[in-house]
C-alpha cells in the first residue's frame, strides 16, 4: 500500500503552516488562538476518539483532555511533525489508555439498535454490512484496529499512522495486513471490494 503524498499537497501544506503559527501563538498564552485551533481539530478528534472507544460520551472527555495537552504543553511544542499528526497521537494514546483501564464490553451486549421508519432494502442491507464490519473492526486487536480506523477512517497514509502510532511505517503496514486478513476471515464477500493487500 502506497503512502499518500501530502508532503506536496499545497492544501495541507498551508494547513500545516497555519497550525504551526497558531501554536506558537498559543506557547506564548494566547487564548484566542488557542479557541482558533480547538475549533479547527476538536471535531475529527471527537469522531477518531469515537471510533476508536466507541462510545461517544468518553470519545468528548478524550479530546477534550487532549485539546487541553495542547494548551499545556503548547510552550514545549517543536513542530517535528505536523500538528494534525502530533494531536492525533495524543487522541490515539488516551483512546488505548482509556480502553486498558475499563474492560471491554461486546457490541452484542449492547443490543440491537432498531429503527422505527420504514427504510427501504438498499439502506436496510447497507446498514446490516456497517454494523458487521463495525462489529469485526471492534474485535481486532487494539493497534491493528487504530491502523484501520486512521487510514480508512481518517485517510491518513502509513508514515502518518506510524508517527501517530509511534511506530514505523512497515510495522504499520504488517498491522493493516493482518487486520485486513482478519476482517476477510470474518465477512468474507462482504469487503473484497476493497482494495488488495
Amino acid at each position: 500500500m502506497a503512502d499518500s503524498d501530502d508532503a506536496t499537497d499545497p492544501a495541507r501544506i498551508d494547513e500545516a503552516r497555519r497550525d504551526e503559527a497558531l501554536m506558537a501563538q498559543v506557547a506564548r498564552g494566547d487564548e484566542a488562538a488557542f479557541r482558533q485551533l480547538t475549533r479547527r481539530h476538536l471535531p475529527a478528534m471527537v469522531g477518531l476518539a469515537r471510533r476508536v472507544l466507541g462510545n461517544a460520551a468518553d470519545a468528548e472527555d478524550v479530546a477534550q483532555e487532549a485539546m487541553l495537552r495542547v494548551w499545556t504543553h503548547a510552550p514545549h511544542w517543536q513542530p517535528l511533525a505536523a500538528f494534525r499528526t502530533w494531536l492525533t497521537r495524543i487522541v490515539v494514546n488516551l483512546c488505548l489508555d482509556r480502553k486498558r483501564r475499563k474492560p471491554w464490553v461486546a457490541l452484542d451486549a449492547a443490543g440491537e439498535i432498531v429503527d422505527p421508519t420504514p427504510g427501504i432494502p438498499e439502506i436496510a442491507e447497507r446498514n446490516e454490512r456497517e454494523h458487521a464490519l463495525t462489529a469485526a473492526i471492534a474485535e481486532l486487536p487494539d493497534r491493528q484496529r487504530t491502523a484501520i480506523l486512521l487510514t480508512y477512517s481518517e485517510g491518513m497514509s502509513n508514515a502518518q499512522v506510524a508517527e501517530a502510532l509511534d511506530t514505523s511505517v512497515s510495522a504499520v503496514e504488517t498491522l493493516l495486513i493482518r487486520g485486513k486478513k482478519s476482517l476477510r476471515a470474518k465477512l468474507g464477500a462482504m469487503i473484497d471490494g476493497d482494495e488488495d493487500q
